[in-house]
């Protein structure tokens, strides 16, 4: 799907009326400790607001075998699916503040009492631009996201490198169960559950593997960051997402470095 960086398609009526006033009273709204705050600008960049996105989604149902262990395809692409539209919408409105990147992103998902097969997947960073303009958006195109805090945003910057965009891989696995003969011959034993090890394994790796996928289509040198998280998210104790997120990064064009600065938090360099 190719990325229009004047979509405001998602945003609410008043989603646009608080860009809109951000713009046109040069106030700006952050998430960033002061500390953060700090470093972002001595890094070049200028906050210009805080920019959420948000999606609810009704995740689907699939049957899976009591004794297989195997990925629940249906609900692996629904959580996909939902934190990509609350990531799209979040660059929205970074886009129309006129960013070139978001950083110290957050992705959270919430649960309501109107269904348990119903969540909201929400997306929230701070949207900044370059005050020389140094660095540049994505290849894709759109704002540059990144879940570094602030402190490592500025360290990654003094590398010579820039983030490229937060990615991700979603896999929702279930893990079989156990047959009743083979839990009755483990009992009073030290074994490893070779059928429970396999299926974790195999499920994180999914996750990690579609992580990279995507880091490659951003024409990714590494990720950083990296954090592998999983959850059952309400569906029973055998079925289980395993969600990797981080940052990819790249060289700065050139491999010019942002020059560091003089002083930071108060100390000398």
């Amino acid at each position: 799907m190719s990325y229009d960086p004047q979509s405001t398609e998602g945003l609410t009526p008043h989603g646009q009326e608080r860009i809109a006033e951000l713009r046109s009273d040069h106030l700006f709204t952050s998430d960033l400790s002061v500390n953060e705050f700090l470093l972002v600008a001595e890094s070049g960049f200028e906050p210009l607001g805080l920019v959420v996105g948000t999606c609810i989604y009704h995740i689907g149902f699939q049957q899976a075998r009591y004794s297989q262990s195997q990925e629940m395809e249906v609900l692996s692409q629904a959580m996909y699916n939902a934190r990509e539209l609350a990531m799209t919408r979040m660059e929205e409105e970074a886009d129309q503040l006129g960013a070139d990147g978001v950083v110290g992103v957050r992705l959270d998902i919430g649960r309501y009492e109107w269904g348990p097969d119903m969540a909201e997947f929400i997306a929230i960073g701070t949207a900044i631009k370059h005050r020389e303009g140094v660095l540049h958006r994505a290849p894709n195109g759109r704002p540059f996201t990144s879940d570094l805090s602030g402190q490592d945003f500025w360290t990654l910057l003094k590398s010579g490198h820039r983030p490229l965009g937060m990615v991700m891989g979603s896999c929702v696995y279930h893990v079989a169960h156990q047959s009743m003969w083979k839990a009755m011959k483990n009992v009073g034993q030290n074994v490893e559950l070779v059928n429970f090890t396999q299926a974790l394994y195999d499920a994180r790796e999914l996750a990690m593997e579609r992580m990279q996928a995507e880091a490659k289509e951003l024409q990714a040198e590494g990720i950083v960051g990296v954090q592998l998280a999983q959850k059952s998210h309400g569906w029973g104790a055998h079925v289980i997402e395993f969600f990797a997120v981080g940052t990819a990064v790249a060289p700065v064009a050139g491999q010019q470095a942002i020059p560091a600065p003089g002083v930071v938090l108060g100390l000398n360099d």
